[in-house]
């Protein structure tokens, strides 16, 4: 007998809890955390209306400002320059580490391992004590320490080898080509600064 008294009273908690269900919604909505707030009704005052439209139309105008402004305009100009500059060697380098192309232990092809060279291993900050003795070849391998990912590795002419990171090769790059942006796209456009 509790039970089908219990399935008649769920619409009723159902229809009881839609109005706070759009409390809710309001307030992620207008950006006000909800601890601010005490009873459901302030989310409908009239005051807490006017109150995000004018947010919405200063946060509008800001934006449109913004992007009026010569520097900010100046500023998306050279980002795209730049993400443009780099985008072909990122996919490139993500291809050999993430891709099937190669086994782990697997060495470079040599047109491949002529790319990274130039276009990767040139700009490392480090590059003269990665290659240490001299370069026998380059591969992909597991990092010893984290065996979930993959990395590139210099194989020295001793048969000594070592990782090096083609982000850090890419960050010097553009530190190198675009000093004057380099810091701030670095800062948006990769996880880790070095």
């Amino acid at each position: 007998m509790a039970a089908p008294l219990l399935l008649r009273t769920i619409p009723l908690f159902r229809h009881r809890l839609q109005p706070l269900r759009l409390a809710v919604a309001v307030s992620l909505l207008t950006r006000r955390p909800c601890s601010t707030l005490t009873r459901p009704d302030e989310y409908f005052s009239p005051a807490l209306h006017n109150d995000s439209l004018s947010r919405v139309k200063d946060e509008s105008l800001s934006h449109s400002t913004r992007i009026d402004d010569p520097d900010y305009r100046k500023w998306k100009d050279k980002e795209q320059e730049i993400l443009n500059d780099v985008k072909p060697i990122t996919l490139f380098a993500k291809d050999l580490i993430h891709s099937s192309r190669y086994m782990d232990g697997e060495r470079l092809t040599e047109e491949d391992e002529k790319t990274v060279l130039e276009k990767l291993l040139a700009y490392h900050p480090h590059s003269e004590d990665k290659l240490g003795c001299g370069l026998n070849f380059i591969m992909v391998d597991r990092h010893p320490q984290f065996r979930q990912s993959r990395c590139l590795f210099i194989v020295r002419t001793d048969g000594g080898w070592i990782d090096f990171s083609y982000q850090k090769c890419l960050r010097s790059y553009i530190r190198h080509k675009y000093p004057s942006y380099a810091e701030k796209f670095i800062k948006e456009h990769y996880k880790r600064s070095s």
